[in-house]
């Protein structure tokens, strides 16, 4: 059997020489038959492990950013906990695919494993015939990605938020983001016409940003679970049917307020060009975003309240000022914490 093992370049440019080592605390060396990198995430580092001793399967190995993770182990502690919670509700569901992430222990029966150097691992189990998207292909799929976004929400609005740990605190929280921007803006020597663009446009909507932080202190909103980037690329759809099958990508989830997950849900799949398009071709599709919702608030009258939907629309509008405040402010600071491939 041929095997082949890509390595890893960390942020300083030093190669993980030991990557191999670090997949045989999951797998005897023998039975891993290859190693790539995969994926195309801007913060951990993916690869996609094919290993089994007579019948390979295929595994995620990831490593979690440490830079955006500052406390690894609660992220593994939160993945434990939703998915077991979600597994437990679904074994009456014979009818219905619904797939959720599930952990693939190290040998010595452990969820992760930290090496010398503090990073932290963990494999996950390959979900097989299914696939993501990087663009809505049509009202079907819309309607879909709006479903799995509430079957979601449904199958953990009754787990309680105190049962989660605050992994990034402040994350979602815009008013956060904003203040850091005025700190790393005053002390940036960058300057171009670009930049200045994007100055003048925060300083416009600074007063729009305490929208839904204000509904939470008045009651208004709950904090909830929520998954943290339901974006579409982190939508599984089932290969054969196209419907939706599961979310991935759940180490952000955390206690927080449901509204931030339907406005980054609408502005990532009703951007028919997708995420990595030139800004002259961007749009909003307002007969996707209707599609989304048909899908989400059928799954979503059992928990949601009229104050909750009364707040999406300045959700939508709000995530994506969030999300640009925040790749300007990582590019202030030299490319800190989002993975970059252009200048």
């Amino acid at each position: 059997m041929k095997k082949e093992y890509h390595y890893l370049k960390t942020e300083q440019g030093e190669m993980v020489k030991d990557l191999l080592s670090v997949a045989g605390q999951f797998f005897l060396s023998g039975e891993i038959a290859s190693i790539k990198e995969f994926g195309s995430g801007k913060v951990n580092d993916t690869f996609l492990v094919q290993a089994g001793k007579k019948h390979l399967r295929r595994f995620i190995l990831q490593r979690l950013r440490p830079q955006v993770f500052k406390q690894p182990d609660q992220v593994m502690e939160n993945l434990r906990t939703v998915s077991d919670h979600v597994r437990s509700k679904l074994g009456d569901k014979k009818n219905m695919r619904w797939e959720m992430v599930e952990i693939f222990q190290t040998r010595s029966g452990l969820d992760f494993y930290q090496d010398p150097a503090g990073s932290v691992w963990r494999v996950l189990f390959f979900i097989d015939q299914a696939e993501t998207s990087d663009t809505i292909q049509n009202s079907f799929q819309a309607r879909e990605a709006g479903f799995a976004l509430g079957y979601f929400h449904r199958l953990i609005s009754d787990l309680h938020p105190s049962r989660l740990h605050d992994t990034l605190p402040g994350f979602h929280m815009t008013p956060l983001y904003l203040n850091h921007y005025d700190k790393v803006a005053a002390g940036s020597g960058k300057a171009s016409s670009d930049i200045r663009f994007c100055h003048d446009f925060i300083a416009r909507r600074r007063e729009s940003v305490h929208v839904l932080e204000e509904g939470r202190k008045t009651g208004q909103l709950a904090l909830r679970p929520i998954h943290g980037d339901p974006k579409l690329n982190n939508i599984l759809f089932d290969k054969r049917s196209g419907r939706a099958v599961g979310l991935i990508d759940l180490d952000t989830v955390k206690p927080g307020l449901i509204q931030y997950d339907v406005g980054d849900c609408l502005r990532s799949c009703c951007n028919s060009a997708g995420e990595e398009s030139p800004m002259e071709d961007v749009s909003f599709d307002t007969e996707l975003c209707r599609a989304i919702f048909q899908g989400y608030l059928e799954e979503g009258r059992g928990f949601l309240r009229k104050e909750d939907t009364r707040y999406f629309y300045d959700a939508v509008r709000l995530i994506s000022f969030e999300l640009g405040l925040r790749f300007f402010t990582d590019y202030l600071e030299w490319d800190i914490y989002f993975k970059t491939s252009e200048p």
